[in-house]
């Protein structure tokens, strides 16, 4: 495989960037920061980009299938039309809780992680939303709800606990959990791993959260790829772009206290592999 070196795409001081998501109908990239409270959209094609101000920490921001965005905010999934008007589909506040990583699932559900604040043991969970808000508990209790994907013929759920150290496989049934098993681990002292996204090829890509790398793991579990990043906090990863080919990096701030100059901005990796096509939520 020919070796990819990281771009910038966005340059930008997030706090905490997390939750790249391409949304074909916009040709457009969407992430946010979660603590900085801001939507960012970024078009490839023309370089164009907004920034958006919400009224709580957003975890996630994902397209819904008629036009607008689900989030995944401090107290609980809202929604937003496109013309930006806001309304809540599960109103769920929980004092010292926030909302943190989202994915669409393949049967339009949104799965979606919380955590605690302070990040006590045992205080977030995984709870599945379907498009008229009814919420199925998934995995409770989790400390740091984080990466979440589908293999590509969405037989199996890929998910991080990020304290665990663990990329976690999941079989579903009926929309419930009924066996989580360990498909890799992160060694001590390569960090922490983060967000996820799945390549066409099966291979799940992670971003490793005080490690300044992203890994790929094949799908028997095998580490066969590494690239170092310029920032110690790359958060998660999502391919978009023409073809879904690139590969797009958050990066996070938040907590350093000589933080390089890109972290905080989203990188690229272009041409990185091939994507798979997204989602939409269907609420």
């Amino acid at each position: 495989m020919t070796p990819v070196t990281p771009e910038i795409a966005v340059r930008e001081n997030a706090e905490l960037g997390e939750g790249p998501t391409w949304d074909p109908a916009g040709a457009r990239l969407i992430w946010v920061d979660i603590l900085g409270r801001r939507l960012h959209s970024y078009e490839p094609d023309s370089g164009r980009r907004s920034v958006t101000a919400v009224d709580q920490h957003i975890g996630a921001a994902k397209p819904r299938a008629g036009g607008g965005l689900v989030a995944n905010l401090r107290d609980g999934i809202g929604l937003y039309a496109p013309d930006g008007a806001f309304s809540w589909l599960r109103h769920d506040p929980v004092p010292g809780r926030r909302g943190n990583d989202a994915a669409v699932a393949p049967d339009g559900s949104l799965w979606a992680g919380t955590m605690r604040y302070d990040e006590a043991p045992g205080g977030g969970d995984l709870v599945r939303v379907a498009p008229d808000g009814t919420a199925t508990t998934l995995l409770d209790p989790v400390t740091i709800s984080n990466g979440i994907g589908w293999a590509p013929d969405a037989a199996l759920t890929y998910y991080i606990d990020t304290p665990t150290r663990r990329i976690d496989i999941l079989r579903v049934e009926d929309g419930r959990v009924v066996e989580r098993r360990e498909f890799a681990t992160v060694e001590p002292g390569a960090g922490f791993p983060d967000g996820l996204a799945v390549d066409a090829e099966g291979c799940v890509w992670v971003a490793l959260w005080d490690g300044g790398q992203l890994r790929r793991y094949t799908p028997h579990g095998a580490l066969d790829r590494t690239v170092h990043l310029p920032v110690p906090r790359p958060t998660a990863c999502a391919f978009g772009g023409p073809g879904l080919r690139d590969l797009y990096i958050t990066t996070a701030r938040t907590g350093l206290t000589d933080p390089s100059p890109l972290s905080g901005s989203l990188l690229v990796l272009p041409d990185a592999g091939q994507g798979l096509p997204g989602t939409p939520f269907a609420g």
